[in-house]
């Protein structure tokens, strides 16, 4: 299954674990694959974290990354 259906997929278990604030996919700079992206506030040791919120290694065959974004908010701009 190509990143973008198993995002789809799975992006709504994803956006309820704690501290993510966003899902999408994107290309592994290291092996070129392409992988899901999981955006969170903060990264958190797995041990710290309760098992129904771990982020997983991989998603139907395709690698997850998590990368840590900080807080996230809507800001008023000049349209």
């Amino acid at each position: 299954m190509d990143a973008q259906r198993v995002r789809r997929l799975h992006e709504g278990r994803l956006m309820k674990l704690a501290n993510v604030s966003g899902v999408g996919t994107g290309r592994d700079e290291h092996s070129g694959r392409d992988v899901i992206i999981v955006f969170v506030t903060r990264k958190v040791p797995r041990d710290r974290l309760l098992p129904e919120d771990v982020v997983p290694d991989e998603l139907d065959g395709v690698p997850v990354r998590v990368l840590a974004i900080g807080e996230v908010s809507a800001q008023e701009g000049d349209l």
